[in-house]
This record gives structure tokens, C-alpha cells and sequence, in this order.
């Protein structure tokens, strides 16, 4: 019974549950962008770099309905979201997954949480929600 639940909420908010079930970003979409934090183990000092620069800015985060999804290791949930993004399993990257489901921006750096919003409120979806 609880499955049948599960795929009557997927449909509702457009994805089958065999999408939700492959990409776990299907859940986030059109509700939340996505910030996608990959690299080969939680310890990368570019990880913890893109958690520090981040920490100070969950206002920011709250207003633009940025969520954090990290992709560590050989996980189920990591190798699927490497998958979706095309990402490699040996490389540090950072991935801002807008609200359609699409990549807007990818580095092989930390970004900062001013330019992460500065590339967020560039966005038409975003420039709509600041107006409304």
C-alpha cells in the first residue's frame, strides 16, 4: 500500500516512480534547485571548502529553495547522481541543478554562496518568484 502511495505522489508531481526511483533529482524538480556536491570522499578539503562557504548563507538558501545533495563514495544514491549529471567517480565537482531539472552551472572548484546566487537570481524562474 505504501508503494501505490508513493507512485500516485510521483505522478502527481510528473515523474513516474520508475524516474523517481532512477534520478534521485525527479523529486526536486519544479519544487527546488539543487546544488550537487560530488567528489571520491566526504574528507576532500574542496568539500568541506563548499560546506564552509555555504554554512553562512542559509537565508540565501531558504529564499531560493536551494537544497544540498552530496554524491560520496560508491553509493547507490552517489552513483546515480554522478549518472544523471554525467559526473566523474574520481573528480571533485559542484553541480547547480535548477528547478526544470537542468544543469546551470558546473565547476571543478567550490563556488561561492554570492555567486551561486548571483547565477540563481539571473535565472528567468527566479527573476518571475522575486516579482511575485
Amino acid at each position: 500500500m505504501a508503494r501505490g502511495w508513493r507512485t500516485i505522489g510521483a505522478m502527481l508531481l510528473g515523474v513516474t516512480a520508475a524516474q523517481a526511483a532512477e534520478n534521485p533529482l525527479a523529486r526536486e524538480r519544479w519544487r527546488s534547485r539543487v546544488l550537487v556536491i560530488s567528489a571520491p570522499e566526504p574528507g576532500d578539503p574542496r568539500v568541506t571548502a563548499q560546506r564552509a562557504a555555504l554554512e553562512t548563507a542559509r537565508a540565501g538558501m531558504m529564499e531560493r529553495d536551494l537544497v544540498i545533495r552530496e554524491a560520496f563514495g560508491d553509493t547507490t544514491e552517489a552513483r546515480r547522481l554522478r549518472a544523471v549529471l554525467g559526473l566523474p567517480a574520481d573528480g571533485f565537482r559542484v553541480v547547480l541543478v535548477g528547478k526544470d531539472g537542468e544543469a546551470k552551472r558546473t565547476a571543478t572548484a567550490p563556488i561561492p554562496a554570492d555567486a551561486l546566487f548571483e547565477t540563481i537570481d539571473a535565472m528567468p524562474m527566479r527573476r518571475e518568484e522575486r516579482r511575485r
